[in-house]
């Protein structure tokens, strides 16, 4: 009888009492696996279910083959959402997520997940955050932590800034609500400065899937090109960068930012000074997203100044519109409305000029009944002596004759921007400044500074720890005289962008990490997590491998060498999520039919990369294969020995299983390694009840079996190996290629299309030798009745068809 709640509490119970999970200290053949840690929301969700699980697989298979595995797990344990469920239940934070954590601790152990518990670390324990916090000085010591005055994204409902990479399409990533902009003083980390080692690095990262190294490439953003000075009107210049100069003679106005700088000073005392902060104001109202969606609507006014360009000597008038934005280039373009869509759609609102200056081949573009902008290749006209010439000619000559005329300089542009970490919040780990009257700005190196308890959560647009006077009023560690602390909190994403390299070493109270610990399992073998976390998760935590490489902390590149993003699970075709009532609880599969059925249907229903959709029926199912593997079991145990010789048939199913079987998990093809199971296990009932004679084959095969399911349902695989009389700490077993040589093959023979019979015949016979036995089967015989077959086909090792 199978009983998993009893099964999967003795086997809990022995691993954990066994330290069977524990790392070794000194590895001689180490092998690092990590599922991305999780945030403490209080319950697991089947989306955690099929990360960990998929984790959990990797992690027995690789311990099984002999690796020393580090396997650990912990709490991603600050942020907004824990904060604002504490003001909404009126519990503190703290409590609340402590609380969750253990909640959620417990039910990994119950879905019999392997991880060493003795090397889990929770961000929001001083023990953790002292040492993003000594991150941040070391980055503060280096010029890459600074704070500055900008605009930057503000969420409402949030009641924080967010960095660029947290703002999805036009809301927050997290409450989905329309972010606006913001004037604040903030504090950023210069991961501008690894821009080219974080672009070019990627061609490292094999082992990542492309559409991330994509998603990472196309978000640093990097262009080759030109910054190009274009005279003003009383003297003064404007830059540009642009990676097109082979469009100058195409320019027939320019735009600056609204927000730039230069702009009050260019518009005041002009006519249309008005009409100008009328527009700023307007445009300040949308988002950054917004400003960037080439459907958004084109918005701008004349500023009343002119610019000449420096190729073609024109004079062209100078606007500010809503499309550019200050933070990318110089926040100044020029505008070529006949070859770029939004200079197009500006210019037909504004009624300005367009002038071709790229023709297509064999083609004759019209300006006046140009619907769109020509943004392809073609021949220059209109650009003076280059006319006549291919893009990639003028473009290379053009450069070199501004650089030349001393207008121009070759730059590289990023997209990428700095990362903003300020946080107008409670929950998180406080910035380790200290301002003081006489000494200014003071980095506090006196750690950990200590995120106070007795604080009133209350948004208000600024942290509450404003008034937590406790906190605020301090001396300066400088001087000694009274000063006020910092009272912005460091986004979460900081806490994670190192909780890697801590796993390895979680005890150091000295130090962060001893590298020497780090290096024995860095960088991470195999990481594992969802593919939104591309841009955030995944581009910080090689920055911060980056700048911890080049303080001589580690001693390599990247973080994490092999990176697989498991899809979502799904349920009425949208992703399981509480606020659409489409949840379904791992604890109610584990009440009903065990965590091992649990753990079998999220990795049988489809790979891991894909989107998984719930099916009820499949559930049980997998309950059902569940109970086929231990009736087996239950009979090999009351098994004697029969008197016939079936050891080839099952010696071939047992090594072609074990082929197959290893061969997908390597592939992280679990649904395809189940199911080879799932072949192999009528072949064992077969043996018995045909009475196979080899006891001692029936054994190892039966031993095969337990162990090729133990890294996929853990707690039944090892109480069929205890009650069988094997070792519960199985190696994964090796298959014989010799074994998988075969003498003879079994062929279908079909009549007409329809298979009518099957015949065992030998893997050199002759083709006649086997239409003779095909058309001497009694069903084939039966099949055609008399009647005369016109043709037979031989597809050897396949099928033979018969056509009458």
């Amino acid at each position: 009888m199978y009983d998993p709640k009893n099964t999967e509490k003795k086997w809990q119970k022995y691993w954990k009492e066994n330290n069977s999970f524990k790392t070794p200290e000194d590895p001689s053949n180490p092998y690092y696996v990590l599922e991305m840690f999780f945030y403490p929301s209080g319950k697991l969700h089947m989306g955690h279910v099929r990360n960990y699980t998929i984790g959990d697989v990797v992690a027995r298979y690789k311990t099984m083959q002999g690796f020393d595995v580090l396997h650990p797990m912990g709490a991603d344990a600050f942020g907004l959402p824990a904060e604002n469920a504490a003001i909404a239940h009126g519990t503190p934070p703290r409590k609340w997520t402590l609380d969750n954590i253990a909640d959620m601790y417990e039910q990994l152990d119950g879905l019999g997940i392997s991880y060493d518990w003795d090397r889990a670390v929770e961000t929001c324990k001083p023990e953790y955050y002292k040492w993003t916090q000594w991150m941040f000085c070391e980055l503060y010591k280096k010029g890459l932590a600074y704070k500055k005055h900008s605009q930057v994204n503000w969420c409402p409902d949030c009641a924080t800034v967010l960095a660029n990479e947290q703002v999805v399409n036009g809301g927050c990533e997290r409450c989905k609500t329309e972010v606006t902009k913001k004037d604040l003083e903030q504090w950023y980390f210069k991961i501008t400065d690894y821009a080219e080692r974080l672009l070019g690095d990627l061609d490292m990262l094999d082992g990542w899937p492309e559409k991330v190294r994509l998603m990472q490439k196309n978000w640093i953003g990097k262009s080759d090109g030109l910054e190009i000075d274009f005279e003003l009107d009383d003297g003064g210049k404007l830059t540009v960068f642009t990676s097109r100069p082979d469009t100058m003679y195409g320019v027939t106005y320019m735009v600056i930012a609204p927000e730039h700088p230069m702009v009050d000073e260019l518009i005041k005392g002009t006519k249309q000074e008005a009409e100008c902060r009328e527009m700023i104001k307007k445009i300040s109202n949308q988002s950054s997203i917004e400003r960037m969606d080439d459907k958004n609507e084109k918005l701008g006014a004349f500023t009343g100044r002119y610019v000449k360009n420096p190729l073609s000597g024109e004079t062209i008038p100078l606007y500010i519109a809503n499309f550019v934005l200050v933070d990318y280039g110089t926040g100044i373009v020029m505008a070529v409305p006949a070859h770029d869509q939004r200079d197009f759609e500006f210019a037909k609102k504004y009624d300005l000029p367009i002038r071709i200056v790229v023709q297509p081949e064999g083609e004759q573009l019209d300006v006046d009944t140009m619907t769109e902008a020509y943004e392809a290749e073609g021949i220059m006209v209109n650009s003076g002596q280059w006319s006549g010439k291919t893009k990639d000619v003028f473009l290379a000559e053009v450069k070199d004759y501004l650089v030349e005329q001393g207008v121009a300089k070759k730059t590289i542009n990023y997209k990428l921007r700095d990362w903003l970490i300020s946080r107008q919040r409670y929950w998180g780990a406080p910035i380790p400044i200290v301002h003081c009257d006489i000494c200014g700005e003071v980095l506090d190196e006196n750690l950990p500074v200590h995120l106070p308890d007795n604080v009133e959560l209350i948004m208000k647009g600024k942290s509450p720890l404003a008034d937590c006077e406790e906190f605020v009023n301090c001396s300066c560690p400088k001087c000694g005289k009274p000063a006020k602390r910092e009272v912005d909190t460091m986004d979460t994403f900081v806490c994670s962008s190192w909780y890697f390299l801590r796993f390895c070493d979680n005890k150091n109270d000295k130090l962060p990490f001893d590298k020497e610990k780090v290096m024995q399992y860095m960088p991470v073998n195999q990481y594992i997590g969802g593919v939104e976390h591309a841009i955030l998760h995944l581009l910080y935590a090689r920055f911060f491998t980056k700048f911890l490489k080049d303080g001589g902390y580690l001693d390599c590149d990247e973080p994490f060498s092999n990176l697989l993003t498991q899809g979502m699970v799904l349920k009425d075709g949208a992703k399981m999520s509480k606020s659409l009532g489409n949840v379904v609880s791992p604890e109610e599969i584990k009440e009903k039919f065990g965590a091992d059925t649990a753990r079998l249907f999220i990795l049988f229903a489809a790979p891991p990369e894909c989107d998984l959709e719930w099916n009820d029926a499949a559930v049980e199912g997998m309950y059902r294969f569940i109970k086929k593997v231990v009736k087996v079991c239950e009979d090999y145990q009351e098994y004697e020995t029969g008197e016939k010789d079936l050891d080839k048939d099952l010696n071939f199913a047992m090594n072609l299983a074990i082929k197959k079987a290893t061969e997908d998990v390597e592939r992280f093809k679990f649904n395809t390694a189940i199911s080879a199971i799932m072949e192999y296990l009528p072949k064992l009932s077969e043996f018995m009840q045909n009475g196979g004679a080899n006891k001692e084959l029936l054994t190892k095969a039966i031993d095969s079996l337990t162990s090729l399911l133990m890294p996929f349902i853990p707690h039944v695989a090892s109480e069929m190996r205890e009650q069988c009389g094997f070792d519960t700490a199985s190696n994964w077993p090796m298959f014989d290629e010799s074994a998988l040589v075969q003498d003879t093959v079994e062929l279908a023979v079909q009549v007409n299309g329809k298979v009518r019979g099957k015949i065992e015949v030998g893997t050199d016979e002759a083709d006649d030798s086997i239409k003779e036995k095909a058309l001497a089967n009694e069903n084939v015989v039966s099949a055609l009745d008399g009647a005369e077959p016109k043709k037979v086909i031989v597809i050897r090792g396949r099928i033979v068809n018969i056509v009458v």
